[in-house]
């Protein structure tokens, strides 16, 4: 669907890759026999190359979003899999440090999503009515398509109320403006703290959760005025943060 870029002067560049993925569930595997479904979900990998060559990557596939597809909820799916001796999950603590270490560039796109995206997670209920175009169109975990100001703050409040103490970090920024294109800005982020809250994933569980995210957006502005976000895509693994879950409450709802 896009791709969003930034040189980085001597180190090649990276490039945040927004994909659309179809697929027929045809061959046995970590989704079970074959059921012939069809598929329909997205992938956001933010890729540095250097040298012609891919050599670190950043890579979200909307899991929550084939699980349903597949009739399966998201956290029983983490349950079997768990169950099936699939503990792995991406934290900070066994990440590798990779070639690549730079923060993005410092376009005004990218920093004003930045800024958008700390300030709803600094619990600045304004700032959704303020920077988001009423009529905005929003594409979120698990397949979920929202449109309007009450859709946006009907995911992000609910993430945020999930994880109230968490620490909120912005990884990388792009933001680019291209001749043909809509202003457009690429996020990197995490949520690293409890699962201390009443949100988006039931009852509070006091489980540590690290949730890696990355978002596009884009600006423009149908009537004449100040550009607003118009259209925004965000992607996180449901089942990884269940699976963090369930894996230090022992199953426990």
């Amino acid at each position: 669907e896009d791709v969003i870029w930034c040189e980085a002067p001597g180190e090649g560049f990276l490039s945040s890759h927004r994909l659309l993925s179809t697929a027929t569930h045809t061959g046995a595997g970590a989704y079970g026999a074959p059921t012939g479904r069809r598929l329909t979900y997205r992938i956001i990998a933010d890729c540095h190359a250097q040298a012609n060559q891919i050599n670190d990557e950043w890579l979200i596939r909307d899991q929550g979003a084939i699980v349903r597809q597949m009739g399966q909820d998201p956290r029983d799916f983490a349950r079997a899999q768990i169950a099936a001796g699939d503990t792995g999950v991406f934290t900070p603590a066994v990440d590798q440090p990779g070639p690549y270490q730079g923060r993005g560039n410092d376009s005004e796109w990218g920093e004003r999503y930045a800024d958008i995206l700390t300030r709803i997670m600094g619990a600045d209920m304004a700032a959704i009515p303020a920077e988001y175009d009423r009529a905005c169109h929003l594409e979120y975990p698990g397949g979920v398509t929202a449109h309007g100001v009450e859709g946006a703050d009907r995911f992000w409040m609910s993430l945020r109320a999930a994880f109230p103490s968490a620490a909120f970090t912005i990884h990388h920024r792009i933001g680019r403006d291209d001749p043909a294109m809509p202003p457009r800005a690429a996020i990197r982020f995490s949520l690293h703290g409890r699962h201390d809250g009443w949100g988006a994933f039931g009852p509070p569980t006091g489980a540590e959760v690290h949730v890696m995210g990355l978002a596009h957006a884009e600006f423009g502005a149908v009537v004449p005025g100040a550009p607003k976000l118009r259209r925004e895509y965000v992607l996180f693994d449901e089942t990884a943060i269940w699976k963090q879950i369930l894996i230090q409450t022992g199953g426990a709802e």
